[in-house]
């Protein structure tokens, strides 16, 4: 067997080294995913390969113990080759000879290596997000430059850089956000969601991530794959967690594989341009028509940006396996799934099940911007009796976002200001764990929530005691911790630079010294309520009971056996006094409490006054 074993190694040895090797990697552009792992669920791997040349007659073959060929599939366009590999338990780690047969006189040999799971799944990486995190949201080309000699790459289509811009690239990269994570580990966030760092070669506002011309490659105006693995793995020792965002709609119209389609279905094609309606009704309305549905769906998000077919096997392998292959190859923590609802949703759920068995620790929350709590729980695990059945387990929850912001905004009235949160989630009997979902006041799309209370610090306050004391998953905006301002009309307006992110910025905003004294008011608020929220066990993951608001004052508790704590909103634009007579129910047991907003014992918690606008946070105590 020794004997076998060695002869075997000698074979590869010789094969990988071969010239035929060396041409086989030269001959093939793209080869999708570049490499797999042993040992891992989603063991038959479907690779693409592609190449300039016809491949039409090609035929591939191996001999590598443990891995077999399963199918070759010839698609369409001649250019390319979907090959099925079966990589059983017993496979050990190398590279796989692939011996390719173009035509009679023609062999090359390619070199598929097969890498050793990383053994840590769950445990320091994959970790998954949930309701003891806080997530902080930043568009890595906005938020900090650590590295000016990748600003502009040559070759790219976008060559510009210009910071007065509100569509070019201005600079920011994966070394900016590594030299600050600091900041965001004293700050008190838990969690960094960036907005898409795959390659985006587009001519035009290439800056947002959201239009993909690559899957496996990291934009190199951001870095490198291996300085994102990095990132990965420094937030990781820090405690932080990273979220990646994922776009499964959608590319860039410059995609390598829109300019030389596989398959006329890789896309949705329609007889002349068609944009989707942007509805999500006609999915679940029971009398909705087809075409209505198929608009929805199948219609295009923006002329610039191809839309997907999921339902073509090929894309759907490609995408799942191109997911799977992040998570284990960089480690990250969950997926911001992007444009969720405008995706084929039974393939949603196929994908959600394949990243899931894979990486159960792995948390997946998707968009979902639309109007309504029946519609938004109509896209996650719900309670809903409907013949389809999502499996998604979060989502991005606007309503709660919507809720939050006519609070402040809207006048107080029946079903309106400072009742709509309590309304909002006295809704959450629809869903089947509404703490995974993720909570938000505003967001890259969305007008910022300074701008949207009228600069009031005072509504500001409260908002964020919400985001930070309410059920869920709690979700920041960059910039909002130092009243970054900014009204999406147009985007630009709210994906500003941090200010000191950039070598010689006139200030610098990471710094207490650099900000101006009502920005350490609020940059310390958020501080403050989110460190202590990492050590109260009842804001993390404690139940909710809330009380109908009444003379505009919203009061809430969240508590477990051991802890609890008491929240109050003034929706009012006076000063309240309110008894704790009617809390009773929950305050029994409790005599005094500590003020978490000013770090102070209330001996007295028989009454509470708020100014206009004010919240309380007490951490009840007998």
């Amino acid at each position: 067997m020794k004997k076998l074993m060695m002869s075997i190694s000698s074979a590869i040895t010789l094969a990988v080294t071969h010239p035929a090797a060396i041409r086989a990697q030269q001959f093939f552009d793209h080869v999708c995913p570049s490499f797999w792992w042993t040992g891992m669920k989603w063991s038959r791997v479907q690779i693409l390969f592609h190449a300039e040349e016809n491949l039409q007659l090609a035929q591939v073959s191996t001999r590598y113990p443990g891995v077999k060929i399963l199918q070759v599939h010839h698609v369409e366009n001649p250019h390319y080759l979907f090959v099925d590999l079966q990589i059983e338990p017993d496979a050990k780690p190398g590279d796989i000879p692939l011996l390719f047969k173009i035509t009679e006189r023609r062999h090359l040999v390619y070199p598929y290596h097969l890498y050793p799971r990383n053994p840590d799944d769950g445990k320091t990486r994959a970790l998954g997000v949930n309701s003891r995190d806080f997530i902080y949201l930043l568009m890595p080309d906005r938020f900090a430059n650590g590295d000016t000699l990748n600003d502009r790459v040559a070759g790219m289509l976008d060559q510009s850089l210009n910071r007065d811009s509100l569509t070019a690239r201005h600079g920011g990269d994966l070394q900016g956000v590594i030299d600050h994570l600091d900041y965001l580990k004293d700050l008190g966030v838990t969690a960094i969601w960036m907005t898409p760092v795959l390659e985006n070669n587009e001519a035009h506002a290439s800056y947002h991530g959201y239009a993909f011309t690559d899957h496996y490659r990291v934009d190199p105006r951001l870095g490198t794959n291996a300085l994102y693995k990095k990132l990965v793995e420094q937030a990781h020792q820090m405690g932080l967690k990273v979220i990646q965002d994922i776009v499964l709609n959608h590319v860039g119209e410059q995609h390598w594989f829109v300019r030389d389609l596989p398959m006329k279905d890789w896309l949705h094609q329609w007889p002349r341009y068609t944009n989707t309606s942007y509805r999500e009704s006609p999915l679940f309305d029971p009398y909705a028509s087809s075409s209505d549905k198929k608009q929805m769906s199948d219609g295009w998000f923006t002329p610039f940006m191809p839309d997907l077919n999921q339902r073509n096997p090929y894309l759907a392998n490609y995408l799942i396996q191109n997911a799977i292959w992040w998570v284990e190859y960089a480690g990250v923590d969950a997926f911001r799934i992007d444009t969720y609802i405008y995706c084929d949703l039974n393939f949603m759920n196929q994908f959600n099940a394949a990243l899931l068995r894979e990486f159960p620790h792995l948390h997946l929350f998707g968009e979902t911007w639309v109007h309504g709590v029946l519609p938004q729980a109509y896209f996650v695990r719900n309670k809903l009796n409907m013949p389809f059945q999502s499996n998604l387990p979060g989502v991005c929850d606007f309503q709660w976002c919507f809720a939050v912001q006519h609070a402040f905004t809207e006048k107080n009235g029946w079903t309106s200001g400072i009742v709509e949160p309590y309304l909002t989630l006295a809704q959450d009997f629809v869903y089947q764990d509404p703490m995974k979902n993720v909570i938000f006041l505003d967001n890259h799309d969305m007008s910022r929530i300074y701008s949207v209370v009228g600069q009031d610090i005072r509504k500001f306050e409260s908002a964020f005691t919400l985001l930070l004391t309410s059920r869920g998953i709690p979700q920041m905006y960059y910039g909002d911790e130092i009243l970054m301002k900014g009204i999406s009309a147009p985007d630009g307006l709210v994906r500003k630079d941090f200010p000191g992110g950039w070598p010689g910025d006139t200030v610098n905003k990471f710094s207490d010294a650099g900000r101006t004294e009502t920005e350490n008011i609020a940059f310390h608020f958020i501080q403050n309520l989110a460190h202590f929220r990492q050590q109260s066990e009842a804001l993390r993951e404690g139940k909710l009971m809330q009380y109908v608001p009444e003379g505009n004052v919203y009061v809430y508790f969240r508590y477990t056996a051991h802890e609890s704590i008491m929240v109050a909103i003034n929706g009012n634009d006076d000063t309240v006094s309110v008894s704790t007579n009617r809390f009773a129910e929950s305050l029994h047991g409790y005599k005094k409490a500590f003020d978490v907003l000013h770090h102070q014992m209330i001996e007295d918690i028989s009454r509470f006054h708020l100014p206009p606008y004010g919240s309380l946070v007490w951490q009840l105590k007998p």
